[in-house]
Order: structure tokens, then C-alpha cells, then sequence
């Protein structure tokens, strides 16, 4: 609107320029409120934008934490593993764990290996020869109290042993009386 439009109308020129003045006024306030309207738009669009970013991120990290636990817990399972190989005296620990049935092997809350003894023991019996066999330790040279040539128990045959195994047995025994 015009001032002739509203003098038109039957306003006075005073009442006219103030009603100027007035939509004057309005047509800021709406401009302006449409100016806020679009800044919250764009940053509830930004949100919008900002909380799908934060959910791929958390889905994200969900996904990296789960495999990181999965592979902890995989890294687990193979020390055990190589531990009892190791203590069942396996030749190859390589070659052994290729005949094992992974599946059938889990940690268990108590932390030991479950499965295990079952599979320890078919293996054992059907690929032996990939274990050492368990020895008595041997010894070599002089054994006190175990002649059986007639000598007593704690009295020590010397014509049998030869120089090094006399000499070791003078060094351990300072003052014994040779025979």
C-alpha cells in the first residue's frame, strides 16, 4: 500500500503516514523473522546432518570394539593353545595345530581350554609321533647306591670309573679313602 491508496480510503494525511510507518515496521519484523525461520532451518538441518554423522560414528566404534573383543579373545585362545601344545610336549607346534579341530576349542570362563584333553588325547594315539615322548631324566657316569656288583650301599666301586667321573666324584666327596 501506498499513502494515495490510503488517502483514498478516507484517511487523514497524519493516519496515513502513520499506518507507513506502521506496516513499515511489520514488513522489518517479518523480514527478520523469516531471517531467524532460515538460520533455524539451516541449523536444524545441520543437527539433522551432525546427529546422523555422531550415529555412524557410534555405530562405527560399536563395530571396531566388537571386532577388537574379537580378536582378544582370539589372540587368547591361540596362546592357550600353543601353551598346552608346548606342555604336551609337542615336536611341531605347527604341524599339530593343523590337525586340530578349532572349532571344538573355546576359552572357557575359568579361563582354561575347553576341548582340549579330548583332542590331546586322539591325537596322541592316532599321530604319536608328533609328540615327544615323555622320559625318565638319564644319568651318565657314577650313580651312588645303585651298584649291584656286590659293592654296599655308600661305598663307592673307583676301579670302574674312568678319570673325569673319578675326578668329579673326589671333588664332591673332599676326604673319602680310595680303595
Amino acid at each position: 500500500m501506498n499513502k494515495e491508496e490510503l488517502l483514498s480510503l478516507g484517511l487523514t494525511e497524519e493516519q496515513a503516514e502513520k499506518v507507513l510507518a506502521e506496516i513499515t515496521e511489520l514488513q522489518k519484523s517479518l523480514k527478520e523473522r523469516d531471517k531467524q525461520l532460515e538460520e533455524l532451518k539451516k541449523a536444524s538441518g545441520d543437527n539433522a546432518e551432525l546427529q546422523k554423522q555422531i550415529t555412524a560414528l557410534q555405530q562405527q566404534n560399536a563395530e571396531q570394539a566388537k571386532a577388537h573383543k574379537a580378536e582378544l579373545a582370539q589372540l587368547k585362545l591361540d596362546n592357550a593353545i600353543d601353551n598346552a601344545l608346548t606342555a604336551a610336549g609337542a615336536k611341531n607346534l605347527k604341524a599339530v595345530r593343523a590337525l586340530l579341530d578349532m572349532e571344538k576349542l573355546q576359552m572357557g570362563e575359568d579361563g582354561k581350554l575347553q576341548g582340549w584333553p579330548e583332542q590331546l588325547e586322539a591325537l596322541q594315539k592316532s599321530d604319536g609321533y608328533l609328540f615327544a615322548e615323555a622320559q625318565q631324566p638319564t644319568f651318565r657316569g657314577f650313580q651312588p647306591a645303585a651298584s649291584s656288583d656286590g659293592v654296599p650301599a655308600g661305598q663307592v666301586d673307583t676301579s670302574k670309573m674312568n678319570y673325569e667321573e673319578l675326578c668329579a666324584y673326589m671333588q664332591q666327596n673332599p676326604g673319602v679313602e680310595l680303595k
